[in-house]
């Protein structure tokens, strides 16, 4: 069968179409599927890039949907047919965080789904929202579950509330798509207009361009009423977050998701502490999570926005537009 490998050093001219070994049928707790879809997401380039070490000939990404293929002994949650889509913590299950790394995590500690199929634990995978192509389903793995982790678990987001999203990558799509139907009202930052449209145009209250405006803490203040939102989804890191504190209200909350402007910086500790916020980092979530989003999409009508769409073979290709920054939501594989 037909995969994708990463060889060593890392980097975009190191991913590899190969013929590998077809994984045969599952045991015990097992489920075969038959991959159709996979979408990118920062971490996955991280490795694709080398920034994340890897193992030689790792396959890449960390998010996979297809249709189960045979089931094994013991296997009650699938059938043969089912549409299904991967867990980024294949044994985070329910519960508080279990893991701090990505030992277990595909596409990094272990094989992704840049490959024809797989056979994994059945609880490394939940159902797919009905209605969902394939492509859309492979979006929820890793964006959407830490969307909603963000906002529904850990924020307790309801009807009213003001939600900041930082650019218009995947995850803070899904979280303004997420906060409007929940009823809240959202405010958006990018560098672009012509993002900045598109993002009114999925429902968002008011935007601000970052690069017009690089102190554009005051301008969420404005739209407040000097309030400050209740929830922010910061994906920056340490050039966005003193701004982020500056934006949110006392007593909000600030998910931090991303590191997109670097590993460390300085942080306006006494700011966050005299306005008595609460910071939480979080990576994705756990299975129970991604099922409770996918019941969720399920009695909404919340589609994911897919920029664009590479066959497997041009994975180098998609990563390219990807580390460009030049998209819109999410880029998918398709095979």
């Amino acid at each position: 069968m037909k995969a994708i490998k990463l060889g060593q050093p890392a980097g975009l001219d190191q991913l590899k179409m190969v013929d590998i070994a077809d994984p045969g049928e599952p045991g015990p707790d097992q489920i075969r599927v038959k991959i159709h879809a996979s979408s990118l997401n920062f971490h996955d380039l991280g490795v694709a890039l080398g920034h994340i070490p890897a193992d030689d000939g790792r396959i890449p990404l960390s998010d996979g949907a297809g249709v189960v293929e045979a089931v094994g002994a013991g296997v009650s949650d699938f059938k043969v047919g089912d549409h299904v889509v991967s867990t980024f913590f294949p044994d985070w299950l329910d519960g508080q965080p279990a893991i701090a790394n990505f030992s277990t995590t595909p596409g990094d500690g272990v094989d992704g789904f840049a490959s024809e199929y797989v056979v994994r634990s059945a609880t490394a995978f939940t159902k797919a929202p009905e209605g969902y192509s394939h492509a859309e389903a492979a979006t929820i793995t890793t964006a959407g579950v830490t969307a909603w982790r963000a906002l529904i678990d850990n924020g307790g987001l309801k009807a009213g509330d003001t939600v900041l999203v930082l650019g218009t990558g995947g995850v803070s799509i899904f979280a303004l798509q997420i906060a409007k139907a929940m009823g809240a009202r959202v405010i958006a930052t990018s560098s672009s207009d012509k993002k900045l449209e598109r993002v009114r145009q999925l429902g968002a209250d008011h935007t601000i361009n970052y690069r017009t405006h690089p102190e554009w803490s005051k301008q969420v203040l404005e739209f407040t009423h000097n309030r400050g939102v209740d929830h922010t989804i910061e994906v920056g890191g340490p050039n966005t977050l003193n701004q982020s504190i500056q934006a949110t209200r006392i007593g909000g909350h600030i998910a931090l998701i991303g590191v997109l402007t670097g590993v460390s910086g300085e942080i306006a500790t006494v700011a966050m502490m005299a306005r008595q916020q609460r910071l939480q980092g979080l990576i994705v979530g756990s299975r129970r999570q991604q099922s409770d989003f996918v019941r969720a999409l399920e009695s909404s009508d919340i589609k994911p926005v897919i920029d664009k769409s590479f066959p497997l073979e041009k994975l180098p290709e998609a990563f390219a537009l990807q580390k460009a920054g030049g998209h819109f939501g999410k880029i998918v594989i398709e095979f």
